[in-house]
């Protein structure tokens, strides 16, 4: 079969045939030495086509389709043109070796083309790529160095690039720089305390905010100079007139030691820096709180800032997060317990880094780990949305909010909560209603998109519901079919006006090997049956032409009528 190598450049298209290389009985190593000479290498090789692409954009656009495993419609005339023509109905006696199998599978799909990538196909295009200057004639190695950088820059920026505005690489970062600063602030504060508290130890029962201690040690700095006229300066910088007069009355009665105008310029100085840090630290919660509501709104409005910023954080980025089932949700952030419960066969964790949403908290004790997984699954819908959608809107997730208060009421007073295809509706609603007051097409258009996204939702949880039915309740299932197969025998019954009063085990028709088993356990109670049963076993249905005179009755199944005769039979033996 010959053998035909498709290979990429960045400058165009090329289709090589490979008729001097015989694949069996050649290891890869052995094609791999013989192909580095480009002597030995031209003559079992041939350039059967090449097309160029039209510019860099056009090169761009190929590269990417090529990376995502598509098969573009200039590949597919390239190919159609240059390969040999194959008849209809018969097979073709050629393959197309190529990288990437996904582009392989994609051609064989669309055309017809049989397509291979093995390790001898790919020392074949490696040594394709290394001598491909040789095979062109008009192409300098300069020019072809020039395309491949050029195109190596626009498919890197084309891969790294992003809305600005919805970068949650700034919120990982910034969550991780607020616990720093939270661990920070605090050790630095405790440090302020303890230095200043040589001087003026009473200050610390006064005042307990770190921020506020920071602030009066600075502007206090001797405690010997404070009077009754810095009362309302005092007042205006903690807000409480009465501890202010109770920080004067405290340093005039003071027991601690004097310091030197040195030591008290240096923790004025420290007690600044910390006053620096706790304001930068406001300032980034603000800034992260605004990049959360731009990058996740819904999930913002349905678990917070700080604990949805950590969620993406943890799983690394909003796209990680939202590939991330439910059930992996809950419990991020706590793997170290999970590995540990498993190993050791124990309890798993109910919650990880959720269990810091108020909604964890407010949940009674029974019902902390159910509260955990209906909040992961309203995380997980809500994380979804934020990073597929195209429009920034938080309806959803205000929504998704309200099913969670609504699901602790039900827990804690037993209302009934709304059904999701009820609250889905409305949230697109308010969807439409806001895009045709904004006049949003985009938006409508992709509020229409996930309205078919919660039908099938919907559908997906009326799945589960119907084999969690058929599990639990198989037994009751057969149980109404016997009803209706007795029913309708019932009604059978009384169109022909005879009384019914046989048992559904009798109903049912038997399979022969039951035939073939109860034939000798039929035989030694014959008589006792007929003396037991006699003239009060009233028969069900009447034949209208009787076989056998001597029997009056005939019964409904096949099967009694089988002992009935066998019944006859010995009574007549007697």
């Amino acid at each position: 079969m010959a053998l035909y190598l498709l290979f990429e450049s960045a400058s165009g298209y090329a289709l090589f045939h490979a008729y001097g290389i015989d694949e069996i009985g050649q290891s890869v190593d052995a094609v791999r030495s013989s192909v580095l000479d480009l002597k030995r290498f031209s003559k079992a090789v041939k350039l059967a086509g090449f097309t160029p692409f039209s510019s860099a954009i056009d090169a761009l656009n190929q590269c990417n389709a090529i990376s995502e495993g598509i098969m573009t419609d200039e590949l597919r005339n390239f190919l159609e043109l240059n390969l040999p023509k194959v008849k209809e109905g018969k097979k073709a006696k050629f393959s197309v070796g190529v990288m990437e199998p996904k582009v392989g599978s994609h051609i064989t799909e669309a055309t017809g083309i049989p397509c291979q990538s093995n390790e001898y196909v790919q020392e074949l295009l490696r040594a394709v790529r290394l001598h491909f200057d040789q095979f062109i004639d008009q192409l300098k190695p300069s020019d072809l160095e020039k395309a491949q950088l050029g195109l190596g820059h626009s498919y890197s920026r084309a891969k790294v690039k992003f809305n600005v505005n919805r970068v949650d690489n700034m919120v990982i970062q910034a969550i991780f720089l607020l616990d720093t600063l939270d661990k920070d602030v605090n050790s630095f504060s405790m440090r302020v305390r303890e230095w200043y508290g040589w001087h003026f130890p009473e200050l610390v029962k006064i005042v307990n905010d770190n921020y506020l201690y920071a602030k009066l040690a600075k502007f206090v700095t001797n405690k010997s100079d404070l009077s009754e006229k810095d009362i309302p300066a005092l007042a205006d910088l903690i807000g409480d007139e009465d501890k202010a007069k109770e920080i004067v009355e405290a340093a005039k009665a003071s027991m601690g030691q004097d310091l030197s105008p040195v030591d008290l310029i240096n923790v004025q100085q420290f007690a600044q820096r910390v006053m620096n840090l706790s304001e930068y630290r406001k300032n980034l919660y603000e800034y992260l709180v605004t990049k959360m509501n731009d990058i996740a709104p819904n999930l913002t409005s349905l678990i917070g800032e700080m604990v949805g910023a950590r969620l993406i954080s943890h799983a690394g980025s909003l796209s990680n997060l939202s590939k991330c089932p439910a059930s992996t949700l809950q419990i991020l952030g706590a793997e170290k317990a999970l590995f540990r419960a498993l190993k050791t066969r124990g309890n798993t964790p109910k919650y990880g880094l959720i269990f810091h949403s108020s909604f964890i908290g407010r949940a009674s004790t029974k019902n902390k780990g159910r509260m955990a997984r209906y909040l992961a699954n309203k995380c997980s819908i809500a994380s979804r949305i934020d990073c597929y959608s195209d429009v920034s809107s938080s309806i959803f997730g205000e929504k998704l909010r309200e099913q969670v208060e609504e699901r602790l009421d039900f827990y804690d007073k037993g209302v009934a909560p709304r059904k999701n295809l009820d609250v889905m509706k409305a949230a697109i609603e308010g969807m439409t209603n806001t895009a045709s007051e904004e006049g949003k097409q985009t938006s409508l258009h992709w509020s229409l998109k996930f309205k078919s996204f919660c039908m099938s939702v919907n559908l997906h949880l009326a799945l589960n519901n119907y084999l969690a039915g058929k599990e639990n309740g198989g037994t009751s299932a057969k149980k109404s079919k016997k009803k209706k197969s007795r029913a309708e025998a019932d009604g059978d019954a009384m169109d022909l006006d005879k009384p019914a009063n046989t048992s559904a085990a009798e109903a049912e028709p038997e399979t022969e090997k039951k035939k073939k088993k109860k034939k000798h356990k039929l035989e030694e109670p014959q008589d006792q049956e007929m003396a037991a049963t006699g003239d009060d076993e009233t028969p069900k249905k009447k034949k209208k032409k009787s076989r056998d005179a001597s029997a009056d009755d005939e019964p409904k199944t096949a099967t009694e009528g089988k002992k009935k005769k066998k019944k006859s039979k010995m009574a007549g033996d007697d």
